[in-house]
């Protein structure tokens, strides 16, 4: 097996050419072999004399080419090396677009056969990736890596880069549309790990988001159908997610005239506005369609009655009876027909231990005392209350301040005062 050593600045691309080839024609004996070999070793020199780097490009990925097809041939570690090697000229380019052009070279071997050895495929990409200093062809190779992520079936090795999506985002510079492609491509790629059924839903929400409702959206906007369902389904489902901003977005809204969906766009709606009782009857008459889509019936009932408690503490003015909580939550009521207090308290802590309540319960007056809740829909009236609520923390800040200093300035003037005096 050859070995390429680092002696100059060309010699492991020539050492790769070499290799590549000498592999290519092994068969064919030295006689043919030989005049081949060094033929293309001489064209390979003459690129690198003359700095048509994506003429080398194409000439080690031709010879590259028996590897790619037929790895076992080569060790990973080996292959993996003489990859690097070619990802390599990507930094010799001697402007933007030839570098671009290098990348669109590789990036099409890479991702030919994509079922044969992805992972190795995908660090080899991602080594790429590392070495291009245009946001475009960051983005661009990012996108091939999804795409041999898919087709290799090889999520895992892609996975871990999703945390840092929005700093990618920011750095790449892209449009609209390639935020909604790269969303929907990493959504379908998160869809079957139940694990991560959480970072699946944010990017569904992602996706449905570049859809602004706006005249460029109206010819694209019905493809997103689907996926607007499966981030209802998603929430519903969800026994620690208790707000979104779905309802608001143009991609869910127009389910509510489909009619396919617009059973979905009703139970959404159902568990961002309404209680317990209204869920009751939708499930009633369409208890088939929540099987339908894995929705169990118990589950709902208990986000139902966190929702329709926070619910309670958005109309309650900050103070609930035990007895409004136990009919919103459809409680049992003792042997006496009373209100089951254990039963009240125990949502109640349920809902604390959840974090979307702080409240006290005072058992004495049977009234839970409620200082914050989560809003289940964070809208425009959202908004407008929380700026409310800090214009007045800002004008009793001020207040406190006014009075600070008044009481400084009459101190200074007591003391200046009794300094008078005593002299």
């Amino acid at each position: 097996m050859a070995t390429i050593v680092n002696t100059t600045e060309e010699e492991p691309m020539l050492a790769v050419v070499r290799f590549t080839a000498e592999l290519a024609w092994a068969d064919a004996g030295p006689e043919v072999a030989d005049p081949e070999v060094t033929r293309l070793c001489l064209e390979a020199q003459e690129h690198i004399l003359a700095g048509r780097w994506l003429d080398m490009a194409s000439l080690m990925l031709a010879s590259a080419d028996l590897l790619l097809t037929s790895p076992s041939r080569v060790p990973d570690k080996d292959l993996e090396c003489i990859l690097s090697v070619i990802c390599s000229l990507v930094a010799k380019a001697g402007s933007e677009d030839e570098a671009l052009q290098i990348t669109d070279l590789i990036c099409a071997k890479l991702t030919q056969q994509p079922d044969d050895k992805p992972a190795l495929r995908l660090k080899v990409l991602f080594s790429l990736y590392n070495l291009l200093p245009s946001p475009y062809g960051k983005a661009f190779v990012y996108k091939k890596a999804l795409e041999l992520a898919m087709a290799g079936k090889a999520a895992e090795c892609i996975i871990p880069s999703f945390k840092n999506i929005d700093s990618f985002v920011t750095e790449w510079g892209i449009g609209n549309l390639e935020q909604r492609e790269l969303y929907l491509a990493i959504s379908r790629i998160l869809k079957d790990h139940k694990g991560l059924t959480k970072d699946y839903f944010n990017f569904l929400n992602k996706y449905l988001a570049t859809f602004k409702g706006s005249d460029d959206d109206s010819a694209t906007i019905g493809d997103a159908k689907e996926e607007a369902v499966a981030a209802i389904i998603e929430f519903v489902k969800a026994s620690n997610l208790f707000q979104c901003d779905l309802l608001n977005m143009p991609a869910v809204a127009q389910l509510e005239k489909d009619e396919k969906y617009q059973l979905f766009y009703e139970l959404l709606k159902i568990f961002l506005t309404k209680r317990l009782d209204s869920y009751l009857e939708f499930q009633t008459a369409n208890s088939a369609l929540l099987k339908d889509y894995g929705l169990v019936h118990e589950e709902c009932i208990t986000k139902m009655r966190l929702m329709s408690l926070l619910d309670l503490s958005s109309y309650c003015s900050g103070r609930i009876p035990y007895s409004a909580i136990a009919e919103a939550l459809q409680l049992t009521l003792t042997m006496l027909c009373q209100i089951n207090d254990d039963e009240v308290e125990q949502w109640t802590v349920k809902a604390i231990a959840l974090k979307i309540l702080d409240c006290k319960v005072d058992q004495l007056n049977q009234t839970v005392i409620v200082s914050r809740h989560t809003e289940r829909i964070f809208g425009m009236p959202q908004w407008q209350g929380l700026c409310t609520k800090l214009g007045v923390w800002r004008g009793n800040v001020a207040s406190v301040i006014n009075t600070i200093q008044a009481n400084k300035v009459t101190e200074e003037g007591t003391q200046g005062m009794q300094g008078l005096m005593i002299r």
